[in-house]
């Protein structure tokens, strides 16, 4: 009898340890491509992106001295999603995508400074309270940063509504959280940020507002060159006490809808003089030139959720030159593709473990094995 009872733990004792074997390939399996697909492919793609060359070595009479770089970072349209039209799925996979991203290239790249050219939220322009205070804090999460880099951030049209539909509180709540300042300095470089949602005109307070804001930081980089003849403008009416050094001007700005009247454009590049202008809201790259040299380019999506390749823009900036360069994040149907293909080998590995479906391989070794004996 106790043999009898021997015989049969053994007989079971073996298809028990063949399931342990099977479950535990499979979760390697499944672990290995979770941390392929979430979190390796991220360093894959941007470890190729390098920082542009630019020259440094400016020349002042006899003495050379080397210029400052400042590397920024360019990105737009991440469009968190909302309460209402945003999927819970849709949520997850994009907005992960973006903080993995965007921590990604943090780690990587080293940024001294991060722009993010508008429709930062899917639905800000009518939002609840309590909505904008989730979005705001899911952004904070995603987009965290340490303290030794800026991150600036401009109004898009999804934020705080077109010319036609936003209103002062928008604005307001807005600004509370991402700053209203319009001129940022760092190296000897000014960048001017425009919310051009609020440059459609039509007789409103704000789009009033906005242009004398405008006009003002106009007139701040024109002071500042009243002391500096290369730089003077005849129109300039400054006093020395707020002048500040002569500096160059990039400008990230909102494009409205698709691009902006060509009356506001005239405005912008007469009031900015800018020698490059970035932009956001087409989710696509393409690049213009105003009067055949004030070159502007537009900055794609971030965000899987508008583009299958998103990118960003890396900027190696002086106080007299620049270089540009776009750096690809991981593809969405690449990753698609490895989950499918992952799936399809479980499927074969568990249907050839219990006998349901022929090995490949013993199928090939059998195939060989009746070649050889005709």
């Amino acid at each position: 009898m106790a043999m009898i009872e021997l015989g049969f733990g053994r007989q079971n004792f073996h298809p028990l340890k063949r399931k342990s074997s099977l479950l535990l390939k499979l979760i390697a399996v499944v672990f290995a491509v979770l941390l392929f697909c979430e979190f390796l492919i991220y360093y894959l793609a941007i470890f190729q992106c390098n920082w542009p060359e630019v020259k440094t070595t400016a020349s002042d009479g006899e003495q050379a001295t080397r210029e400052p770089v400042l590397k920024a970072m360019f990105l737009a349209d991440t469009h968190l999603l909302g309460e209402f039209l945003g999927h819970w799925l849709d949520k997850l996979r994009r907005e992960w995508q973006m903080e993995r991203a965007f921590q990604t290239a943090l780690w990587l790249l080293q940024p001294e400074v991060v722009f993010i050219l508008g429709d930062i939220f899917d639905e800000g322009k009518w939002s609840t309270p309590e909505a904008w205070v989730d979005d705001v804090e899911r952004f904070q999460k995603m987009f965290r940063h340490p303290s030794h880099v800026q991150l600036k951030v401009v109004a898009g049209n999804h934020d705080i509504g077109f010319h036609y539909e936003m209103n002062t509180y928008k604005v307001e709540r807005f600004e509370k959280v991402f700053s209203s300042e319009r001129l940022f300095s760092w190296k000897g470089i000014n960048f001017v940020m425009v919310n051009s949602v609020a440059l459609n005109g039509d007789g409103c307070g704000i789009c009033s507002e906005t242009e004398a804001e405008l006009i003002e930081v106009s007139h701040r980089l024109n002071c500042s060159r009243e002391h500096y003849p290369l730089y003077r403008r005849s129109d300039a009416n400054c006093s020395g006490e707020d002048a500040a050094p002569p500096e160059e001007r990039d400008i990230p700005f909102k494009e409205n809808y698709d691009v902006l009247s060509q009356e506001a454009s005239q405005k912008l590049l007469w009031w900015l003089q800018p020698r490059l202008v970035l932009s956001g809201h087409t989710h696509s790259a393409c690049e213009v030139h105003h009067g055949g040299r004030v070159p502007e380019l537009s900055v794609p999506s971030f965000s899987w959720r508008n583009r299958n390749n998103p990118s960003f823009i890396m900027g190696s900036i002086t106080p007299t030159d620049y270089t540009l360069s776009k750096c690809y994040l991981p593809r969405e149907d690449v990753v698609l593709i490895i989950y499918c293909g992952v799936v399809g080998f479980l499927v074969v590995l568990t249907l050839t473990h219990f006998g349901l479906l022929a090995s490949p391989f013993l199928s090939g070794l059998n195939l060989l094995g009746k070649r050889k004996t005709r």
